[in-house]
């Protein structure tokens, strides 16, 4: 845990800062949490990607505590405050029955636009359950994509999991039914199924994807049972677009907020929690296989917000 806190705090620094900034100039004027400084706050939550509903609804929860007599008084506390509740938001949308269909193979099929990690993040989700002891079978159902097949061939034998692949242009539903009928008869654990990843705004990248998840579940039925979309972490405000589309097209259950190493800008998953409702399962936290750690909110909200007594990447290794 404590190194996936150190590689939050690494990857979230670029967004604290500008938090911390911001808080400090909105009391620097000597007014306290004034309106006008609550104003500032808000402006600086809405650069930092958290949304503009979200940041009012945070800004409002500081209003509350204010008028009631218990304003925060100095940049650390504030800060404090609003991980709070962010923790609150984050946690509210992963309130909910735990994700397990009682009968293998557990289908999970992974969506996202090109160049967010997606391959690689299967790659590393994989190498989870085999290191559990399960078996996994891999379906390569992006055929479109030249490199796709070859970069999940190497993914799978990193891994230890099966592939099932398809050809180059061939229908990527006829490749995701035949991997379920090859982990069913291995006794397969968990599949897992690759998609393409074209633009988000594509109608017909979306009508094949549609399409998988339904013959998924004419195969088995309930399947898939999680939809796990992928998301750069330094996507920014296109990141709910993304979402909204693939929820409204597919039901996703849980986010991967990939490539969190660099300068993130993650406070885009607090607004997508918010407004969507959606989880976030995971973090990819680098390019090792081991980088995919179980999402936790509240050692995520400190490492966004700068909350009081979070550790710095100095001295938190």
């Amino acid at each position: 845990m404590k190194r996936a806190f150190t590689s939050l705090l690494r990857g979230l620094a670029k967004t604290r800062r500008a938090i911390e900034d911001g808080i400090e100039s909105a009391l620097g004027r000597g007014g306290g949490l004034d309106e006008t400084a609550l104003e500032e706050i808000e402006e600086t939550l809405i650069a930092a990607d958290v949304g503009v509903e979200t940041s009012l609804h945070l800004v409002d929860s500081l209003r509350v505590r204010r008028d009631r007599g218990d304003a925060p008084d100095d940049a650390g506390t504030i800060a404090s405050a609003l991980a709070d509740e962010v923790k609150k938001i984050l946690e509210q949308a992963a309130d909910g029955p735990p994700v397990d269909n009682g009968h293998p193979p557990h289908v999970i099929m992974v969506v996202g636009v090109n160049g967010v990690g997606k391959t690689t993040t299967i790659g590393k989700l994989a190498h989870r359950h085999v290191a559990r002891g399960n078996r996994v079978v891999l379906a390569a159902s992006d055929t479109f994509r030249a490199a796709a097949g070859e970069q999940l061939t190497v993914w799978a034998q990193r891994s230890g999991a099966d592939l099932v692949g398809g050809h180059d242009g061939g229908d990527p539903a006829s490749v995701a039914y035949d991997a379920l009928d090859a982990a069913a008869a291995r006794k397969a654990d968990v599949l897992i199924v690759d998609t393409a990843g074209r633009l988000h705004t594509q109608k017909n990248l979306i009508s094949e994807i549609e399409k998988i998840k339904r013959v998924l579940g004419k195969r088995m039925p309930g399947a898939p049972h999680e939809v796990l979309l992928v998301l750069d972490a330094n996507t920014g405000q296109n990141a709910v677009a993304q979402a909204k589309l693939f929820d409204e097209a597919l039901g996703v259950t849980g986010i991967v907020l990939a490539k969190l190493d660099g300068t993130a800008r993650g406070g885009i998953v607090v607004a997508i929690a918010r407004e969507l409702g959606i989880p976030v399962r995971y973090v990819g936290l680098g390019e090792n296989i081991e980088d995919l750690a179980d999402f936790e909110p509240g050692p995520f909200a400190d490492a966004l917000v700068g909350a009081a007594g979070g550790e710095s990447p100095a001295n938190a290794a």
